[in-house]
């Protein structure tokens, strides 16, 4: 079916070679051209984003949607009016925390038909590496996974077993053969296995119970086995700046490995984070101000190659909000609505400008997942997602006016930059000042 046309002029377009005054016009779901801001258009559906900008949408490359399974937690329809409403146009949700985990083909399949006809954004799927199923593996690549996703420590679910150094490597052969990538929970140590049974309240001894070279040690394993086998590797979630050295070290050496970090790592500090705040639980930690500092230089040195949110909701009773026990509380921090808003506001304090966020939040995440064909820029030839942000705009962060399936959020009451406007999924608006367009959001498979 033909789709209208789209055109967006707006004197803050950010492009691959910059920012700056554009037209960008979309046919049939594709960017068709960009030419001068001042080019006369006849179209109908002329949107004018004035000194707003306009940036390709947002990719989040790391969300826990955990429909089928555990849709209390979180589903397909409220993460993805989520991502609409935070200018995320594309996700790729995690094999975990569905149930079944999308460890084989089957599951696959299953996650696809809950999802469809649910969703306002395009949604991909990583497949899971778990003891066992290394049969599954090709088959899953030729279903249409991006990639694959490994714990090295307990997820937290049953159906997601870490996996053993010899099964890992053997997984990883396999994936080397077939250039795909593996990303990694990287935290390993005794000191995971000995807080059965505390009930701690004070931050201070959960972020001791995890310490830094709990991900040290874990990424000096994955560059062995990465340089090894040939297996691209993906550190998920990096939380500890005095990681950075072996990583980059790595990096120089040839050893394909890339690194996110996420919003929360960015914004708060362990310093910041009251007794019994379990909001706040996530693993790895959130670390201290140094490790917070460590993280933004990564970023501008490129070390750390982009920012996904992590998103990790579940129902409130078990953050163990009344009762603080750190130990019992579900270590997730749902924020891929506030995601966009909550990196800019620190960003821009830093020195950063928009077209900093464009790479660590469109552009090396579509790379990530294999989808720069078509996603994380602004260019002729891709998909036009778009979204119109404030970027000059603060606002309060208001619990009730989120969109996840639950609410509760670290950011509460903070005052945050970057109001998003509209988000446009191949041309058609799917978000606008607080409402919602038709559930447009397709399957986007690997284009290996």
């Amino acid at each position: 079916m033909t789709k209208p046309r789209l055109v967006v002029r707006g004197r803050r377009v950010v492009l691959p070679d910059g920012i700056r005054p554009a037209t960008v016009r979309v046919d049939n779901g594709v960017i068709a051209s960009i030419d001068g801001h001042d080019v006369d258009s006849e179209d109908a559906n002329v949107v004018d984003a004035g000194d707003h900008v306009v940036m390709p949408g947002v990719v989040d490359t790391h969300v826990h949607v955990n429909e089928p399974g555990r849709t209390d937690w979180e589903g397909f329809e409220t993460a993805t009016r989520a991502a609409a409403a935070g200018g995320v146009t594309t996700i790729v949700d995690m094999p975990l925390n569905s149930n079944p985990a999308t460890t084989t083909v089957d599951a696959l399949r299953e996650k696809v038909t809950t999802a469809r006809g649910k969703c306002s954004v395009d949604v991909g799927f990583w497949g899971g590496v778990v003891p066992g199923n290394e049969a599954e593996l090709e088959s899953l690549l030729d279903a249409g996974v991006l990639g694959f996703k490994a714990f090295l420590v307990p997820s937290g679910v049953p159906e997601f077993e870490a996996i053993g150094n010899e099964e890992l490597g053997r997984a990883m052969e396999i994936l080397a053969r077939r250039d795909a990538v593996l990303l990694v929970h990287a935290e390993d140590g005794p000191s995971l296995t000995t807080i059965e049974g505390r009930s701690w309240q004070p931050y201070s001894e959960y972020l001791t119970s995890r310490p830094p070279k709990c991900e040290e040690r874990a990424i000096a394993r994955l560059i062995d086995l990465s340089r090894a086998t040939g297996c691209r590797v993906h550190v998920v979630h990096l939380a500890s700046g005095t990681a950075l050295g072996a990583i980059r070290d790595a990096k120089l050496s040839g050893v394909p490995l890339t690194v996110e970090t996420c919003p929360h790592y960015l914004t708060f500090a362990a310093e910041e984070i009251g007794d019994g705040d379990t909001a706040c639980k996530c693993a790895p930690p959130i670390r201290k101000t140094d490790d917070r500092d460590a993280l933004w230089a990564g970023l501008a040195e490129g070390t750390i190659d982009l920012v996904a949110s992590d998103h990790s909701p579940c129902p409130p009773d078990l953050k163990q909000i009344a009762s603080g026990n750190f130990v019992a509380a579900w270590g997730g921090i749902a924020s891929l609505q506030l995601s966009l808003a909550a990196v800019w506001t620190v960003a821009r304090g830093r020195g950063f400008d928009v077209d900093h966020i464009a790479k660590w939040m469109c552009d090396r995440p579509a790379r990530l997942a294999g989808l720069e064909s078509r996603k994380g820029a602004i260019a002729v030839g891709r998909d036009g997602d778009l979204v119109i942000w404030d970027f000059d705009q603060a606002f309060e962060v208001d619990a009730e006016k989120l969109h996840h399936r639950h609410t509760l959020t670290p950011y509460q009451d903070r005052t945050l930059y970057g109001v998003v406007e509209q988000t446009f999924l191949r041309g058609q608006l799917v978000y606008d000042r607080g409402t919602f367009a038709d559930r447009s959001g397709e399957w986007v498979k690997s284009e290996g």
